[in-house]
């Protein structure tokens, strides 16, 4: 994979977020001037982005906005070479009491960002998708072929802007990829996510563990190599108009997420399942296991850390800020 981005001017957004932020600090390691774009708030702040690496810091311009704004994407995009679109609404819970505040920003707002990059003639847009877009797999490992089923608001949105990415590279020819992570995890992930929940908890020695359905099987990925997923995809011609499953192909039930960080922990608790963190039935995702052979053969990517070695890294990065989780609270 090549990794010099040197002289790219690149627009991420979404940067201040889990997944953003890691990406926005991988660009900046390869050479690239980034700018950044973060919602805007009254406090000034960029997320993990007020933490950057000094080395690399002066690399990097945040800019305020918000993708439902179209006159602001278009003044933001333009000179910009790739634009990596993360931006977007991700709590499922959250997508059953709002639905429409996701149709505005992950439907209308990825409108505003593709309208953009057609008139700026940007030369690369990598649209973030999800594996959420499945439902409930139909057959193991899912490939990029595998029938979309939006099994919640959340899903049908992205499989919306999905094929807004897709028409417009057939319509217009923006040239554009998108990336499809299975369940990525690792550093600054936020407790609305299942494995920092079970890790916050089991730090603060709770007897009991509360979660949603345990049943579900989940393909986990450590989002060091999601973001490389990313950084190949922008860095290949070949991936310009492909769909682009992003996962390791290992399927892992959260029962067994759960004992094995128990294990890595070194304590032992009791699951129970709470009410609240339970989907409706019909719209449980029961399970997702990727096929990544299109990102290897396609832009040579695989993961490089197997579960366990994410998951040690995590727990030691959740251990060094726990002050900042509530386990008794649940974020959605």
């Amino acid at each position: 994979m090549n990794s010099d981005w040197t002289g790219k001017k690149v627009l991420v957004t979404g940067a201040d977020g889990f997944i953003g932020s890691h990406l926005t600090e991988a660009l900046l390691h390869c050479g690239a001037a980034v700018t950044g774009l973060a919602h805007y708030n009254p406090f000034g702040t960029s997320g993990w982005l007020d933490d950057l690496d000094p080395a690399v810091a002066g690399g990097l311009e945040m800019v305020r906005g918000d993708v439902q704004d179209g006159s602001a994407m278009l003044r933001m995009i333009d000179g910009h070479d790739t634009i990596f679109h993360l931006a977007s609404l991700v709590g499922i819970p959250y997508s059953y009491e709002s639905p429409s505040s996701y149709v505005n920003v992950n439907l209308n707002g990825t409108l505003n960002i593709l309208n953009a990059c057609r008139q700026t003639g940007v030369e690369r847009i990598v649209h973030t998708s999800t594996s959420e877009v499945y439902g409930t797999a139909k057959y193991v490992p899912i490939d990029e072929d595998h029938p979309l089923q939006a099994q919640s608001p959340y899903a049908a949105t992205k499989i919306g802007a999905d094929a807004l990415v897709m028409s417009f590279h057939k319509s217009f020819e923006v040239p554009a990829s998108i990336v499809r992570p299975f369940n990525t995890y690792g550093p600054r992930q936020s407790a609305r996510a299942v494995i920092p929940t079970l890790i916050s908890q089991l730090l603060t020695r709770s007897e009991r563990i509360k979660l949603g359905s345990i049943h579900p099987i989940r393909d986990f990925n450590f989002v060091a190599d999601t973001v490389s997923g990313f950084l190949a995809v922008g860095n290949s011609n070949r991936a310009v108009g492909e769909v682009i499953n992003l996962g390791s192909g290992r399927g892992v039930s959260i029962a067994e997420l759960a004992e094995l960080l128990m294990n890595l922990v070194g304590h032992r608790a009791k699951i129970e399942t709470s009410a609240q963190r339970v989907r409706p039935a019909g719209s449980e995702v029961d399970r997702l296991i990727c096929d990544p052979s299109h990102a290897l053969e396609l832009v040579g990517w695989k993961p490089d850390h197997t579960l366990e070695q994410g998951l040690e890294e995590t727990c030691q990065w959740v251990r060094d800020h726990i002050d900042s989780f509530d386990p008794h609270v649940y974020a959605v």
